[in-house]
């Protein structure tokens, strides 16, 4: 049965002691996990909210990923720590840990057989890793700033990885050759009043038939300090790099922390910002939203269940919500 976005509702909430950062579905829809200011990892049983916390980091948790075949849990964060963990084990304990970064790791991503993992973060060096062993597979150096997102290819021959100036690298996976970059600097600005840079590519995703290829963040960044700044999508022909639509949501003040594409051909944003939380929904031929939801509370993070109906969404006010894109289901009688 087909998503309606126009019918989405906070199905389901829960809180806890400390606001939230990141999150990602179990790709079997078991489980979903969330991150939090209290350096902990939390899984939660989808169909009761029971709650188990993981520990092993000294810092904030950026970063999740969990395997295809939902046995493996990534974890990466400040502490430019890698960690792997058993999915659904009671008590969970690290299967490995690896120093992986100098400084923070901003971004965790598994290629598209699950046999490799990339790494990329504040030091402005790719890296990727073996899924197995936590090996170190190879390196690739190339930004100038920091590297805040990174997506391998559906086809896994590609690397890309995108950073704080708006610069996204494209990298050959079997031999690290940088192949070609993309500017998408409309996603970055420098307050020279405030001597800062900010926006970045946040976030990267790719249409269901893989011909086009977005990048999510902000602009408008007239106080960046002051998060006076609206959410943008720039959305690229993948073979010829043209940019083919720039999707905006007018009246909002926030950047887009993640986006992803449903298999219904429409893209999602998680925007958080002086204007609250919203999910915005995107059609490919429009600049403009076609259904914006409002969210309890400033999301800062966003995920798409295996399943297409279910968005997981991490909040500041310390709550996860599960949103379902369907109608309500009629109280039984």
């Amino acid at each position: 049965m087909p998503t309606d976005p126009t019918k989405a509702h906070v199905a389901s909430q829960w809180a806890h002691t400390s606001p939230l950062i990141a999150c990602r579905f179990d790709p079997l829809n078991r489980f979903v996990f969330s991150t939090a200011e209290d350096n902990t990892i939390q899984r939660w049983k989808l169909d009761s909210g029971e709650k188990i916390a993981f520990t092993a980091h000294d810092s904030w948790v950026f970063a999740l990923a969990v395997t295809a075949n939902g046995e493996t849990l990534l974890s990466a964060g400040g502490d430019g720590r890698l960690v792997w963990w058993p999915v659904a084990t009671e008590k969970p304990e690290p299967i490995r840990k690896v120093e992986a970064h100098q400084g923070w790791i901003r971004a965790v991503t598994l290629s598209p057989d699950g046999s490799l993992i990339a790494t990329v973060g504040n030091d402005q060096i790719v890296k990727v890793w073996s899924t197995a062993d936590g090996t170190l597979v190879r390196q690739m150096s190339g930004h100038e700033n920091q590297i805040y997102s990174a997506l391998f290819h559906p086809t896994g021959q590609f690397l890309l990885s995108g950073d704080l100036l708006g610069i996204v690298c494209q990298w050959e996976v079997a031999t690290g050759n940088l192949v070609r970059k993309f500017e998408a600097k409309e996603l970055h600005s420098y307050n020279g009043g405030q001597g800062v840079h900010f926006g970045g590519v946040r976030s990267m995703a790719f249409n269901p038939q893989t011909q086009h290829f977005s990048c999510g963040g902000l602009y408008k960044s007239e106080n960046p300090l002051g998060a006076v700044l609206e959410p943008l999508v720039n959305v690229y022909e993948w073979e010829s790099q043209k940019l083919v639509q720039s999707q905006i949501a007018e009246g909002i003040k926030g950047p887009l922390w993640r986006i992803v594409n449903h298999p219904e051909s429409y893209l999602i944003g998680a925007c958080g910002g002086n204007s609250g939380g919203f999910l915005l929904f995107w059609r490919p031929d429009q600049n403009k939203e076609f259904h914006r939801f409002q969210l309890p509370n400033l999301v800062r993070d966003l995920d798409l269940s295996s399943d297409g109906i279910q968005i997981a969404t991490i909040h500041f006010d310390k709550h996860l919500r599960i949103t379902r894109l369907e109608a309500k289901a009629e109280a039984k009688t």
